[in-house]
């Protein structure tokens, strides 16, 4: 993706956000210079921040996800008492833009429709090596409420309805009707390795810098810090 690109992603993402009277903390605004202060060494270690991704494919309407990391725990942390084991997202999956099928090998996460369009998902169980059964049942929870549907059966959440996502649960999913606000809440994020895709393709853009960053990403914090 070039930057240029990116950062229209990111004015356009924000004023959807606002629209919503969702508020951003202070940090996602800070500048490329202001984030590399060692007194923001937090953000980075937890990977707090601005992640705009089309899976390294470069068709970011078609297949992309625009996401925000609110709060974050750390790996080393989990497992342990009293300790910060959760993260939360913000993020954008636009109309009939598909974030591909993929699970998790440790998160739990809730996947919330906080306001837009519908969120569609298409569901498949895990099997005993973790790949996908294209045959078994799919049992989800949905607001509290156990829900089954068949393998590869769409869920669809209106404004105000959550999922539930266990990492047996593979998941694609994309909005219907309009761009979609989508909150997580989650056990502790790590995307660098806590994301196994079904086909063989990236987490992060490969990016063109044919413009100075509006503010970096979470991706960028290997490069450019």
């Amino acid at each position: 993706m070039k930057r240029s690109h990116i950062n229209e992603i990111l004015r356009e993402g924000d004023a959807f956000i606002r629209s919503f009277s969702y508020v951003m903390p202070p940090f996602a605004y800070l500048s490329p210079a202001e984030l590399r202060a060692a007194d923001h060494d937090q953000i980075k270690a937890r990977r707090m921040g601005w992640d705009i991704t089309d899976y390294g494919a470069g068709k970011f309407d078609e297949m992309g996800l625009f996401l925000f990391t609110t709060r974050n725990g750390l790996n080393e942390d989990l497992g342990q008492k009293s300790a910060m084991l959760y993260a939360e997202k913000i993020m954008i999956s636009r109309e009939k833009q598909l974030s591909p099928m993929h699970r998790h090998d440790v998160k739990v996460e809730d996947i919330i429709n906080r306001g837009g369009g519908k969120l569609v998902l298409e569901l498949f169980t895990a099997g005993s090596d973790g790949a996908i059964d294209r045959q078994a049942e799919v049992n989800v929870m949905v607001d509290g409420m156990m829900r089954k549907l068949d393998a590869g059966g769409l869920l669809k959440l209106d404004p105000g309805e959550s999922v539930t996502l266990f990492p047996n649960t593979w998941h694609a999913f994309w909005g219907e009707g309009g761009d979609v606000l989508i909150g997580e809440v989650s056990t502790v994020n790590d995307d660098l390795t806590d994301n196994i895709f079904e086909q063989p393709i990236g987490r992060f853009s490969n990016i063109d810098e044919d413009e100075t960053p509006q503010h970096l990403l979470v991706s960028d914090y290997d490069t450019h810090l």
